[in-house]
C-alpha cells in the first residue's frame, strides 16, 4: 500500500505516480469485474481522478456506476489514496476524458496501435 501520510499530513502524488500505482493494483481490482464478465481499462489520470473504461458485460450495464464507485474506486482508495475519484468514461458528457491527462507513453503507443487496428478492420469491408 502506498503510504501517503507524513507526520500526520497527507502527501500529494503526481499524476504519473497515481497512474503507476493504479496500473500496479488494477489487476487485483479487475478480478472482481472479470468474475462478472467485464474488464477494466486504465485510460489516464488527472488531478487525483482516475479515468477508466469498463468493457465486456460491464459496458452499458445498469450497475456499472455501482461497480465503478463501490468496487473500483473503493479498492483503489484503500490501496493508494482515499482522495482518489474514479470515472468510467462511458460516452456521457459528464464522464469524458479531460483534454489533457497523464498516460504512460508505452500505454499510449499500445492504445494508438489498437485504435488503428480497429479502424483498419472496420474499413476493410468496404474494399
Amino acid at each position: 500500500m502506498y503510504k501517503n501520510y507524513h507526520k500526520g499530513r497527507m502527501m500529494t502524488f503526481t499524476d504519473q505516480e497515481v497512474y503507476n500505482a493504479v496500473k500496479h493494483y488494477l489487476p487485483q481490482v479487475n478480478e472482481y469485474v472479470k468474475s462478472h464478465g467485464g474488464k477494466i481499462k486504465l485510460l489516464g489520470v488527472k488531478d487525483n481522478t482516475v479515468y477508466i473504461k469498463l468493457s465486456g458485460a460491464c459496458h452499458g450495464c445498469s450497475l456499472s456506476l455501482m461497480t465503478t464507485k463501490l468496487v473500483v474506486e473503493k479498492s483503489l482508495r484503500d490501496y493508494i489514496d482515499p482522495r482518489l475519484v474514479v470515472i468510467n468514461v462511458d460516452g456521457k458528457p459528464e464522464n469524458q476524458l479531460p483534454e489533457t491527462y497523464y498516460i504512460d507513453p508505452e500505454d499510449q503507443i499500445e492504445l494508438n496501435k489498437t485504435t488503428k487496428e480497429r479502424l483498419l478492420s472496420a474499413i476493410k469491408k468496404f474494399f
